[in-house]
């Protein structure tokens, strides 16, 4: 059974708001619904135990691929598994992949029941740049060779965040896109999509719909494997052009979901920056951005 279409189904019906979710704008006036009926999830918009029984009786496993590389292994893997440990999905099965360039350094965690944690040494790139963007190849080998027989949806998620709230199966769907917290109200012409026409992520000044995070992003194995496979095509016929987008693979991820409509939008509540002040309708923050420090992470491995 395809649970994500078939979830994308049920939620899109708006049978009952009272019951199921509120397809309208909130009291605070925050976008919940697309104008292709996806939904925008924010705290409040969706009954969490209509949802819980929905997917108790699927008996679900999700997955949550995480890349941990260079020294962002010993400044944010351990903090980003245990609140995952904590938050995430939540009495449901779960599979932790940990994608990782030093086996040697993996931190010793004992996790709670229903969570398994999976660990695979991966090539190390030279640049922080090549990194971000070769992900997109590593998470497409692991969904067709073992993920997409094992798990029934699949986030992937950057490592320098923590989870501080219950993230929970509202948001599941077939694809899933989350908003940027510095984008989200901003006019399309200010977002920062990739210009240059030479570039396979270019999108044109106007156009658009949103501008996604590429620190989340998930769905069925089947449609995130469809994610990574065409953003790593555009990333490799940059790289042949001598190109390079300039967010990476995260202009690459935008440029998808521009041809692609996602099925379930994330609001900014589930992935957030606390050095923001604007926190006038975020209520309810589920995921966080741990602290920067690129000076000292970001150097050549």
């Amino acid at each position: 059974m395809n649970l994500g279409r078939s979830f994308f189904k049920i939620w899109s019906l708006k049978v009952s708001c009272s019951q199921f979710l509120c397809l309208s704008y909130s009291q605070s006036m925050n976008l919940t619904t697309t104008n292709w009926s996806a939904p925008v999830v924010w705290h409040g918009t969706f009954n969490e135990e209509v949802l819980e029984q929905y997917y108790a009786k699927h008996k679900i496993t999700v997955g949550l691929t995480v890349f941990a590389i260079g020294r962002y292994i010993d400044h944010y893997l351990r903090k980003f598994i245990l609140s995952a440990d904590m938050f995430f999905m939540v009495g449901h099965k779960v599979i932790i992949y940990v994608l990782i360039d030093d086996f040697s350094r993996m931190p010793w965690i004992q996790l709670s029941p229903l969570r398994t944690i999976k660990v695979f040494e991966i090539k190390r790139e030279k640049r922080w740049q090549d990194v971000s963007m070769m992900r997109m190849k590593t998470i497409s080998e692991h969904v067709v060779d073992h993920i997409q027989r094992e798990v029934d949806f699949l986030f992937c998620m950057d490592v320098d965040q923590v989870f501080v709230r219950k993230y929970g199966v509202e948001t599941l769907g077939e694809s899933v896109a989350q908003l940027h917290a510095y984008w989200y109200k901003a006019d399309l012409i200010k977002v920062p999509y990739e210009r240059s026409e030479l570039s396979e992520a270019y999108i044109p000044t106007g156009m658009g719909d949103f501008y996604y995070h590429a620190a989340v992003f998930g769905g069925t194995p089947t449609q995130v494997l469809n994610i990574a496979r065409e953003c790593l095509k555009g990333i490799m016929n940059d790289k042949k052009n001598s190109i390079e987008a300039v967010w990476h693979d995260e202009s690459h991820l935008n440029k998808y979901f521009f041809l692609h409509k996602p099925a379930k939008f994330l609001s900014p509540e589930y992935c957030w920056d606390f050095t923001r002040t604007d926190i006038i309708n975020i209520r309810n923050i589920k995921l966080s951005w741990a602290k920067k420090d690129y000076k000292h992470l970001r150097v050549k491995l």
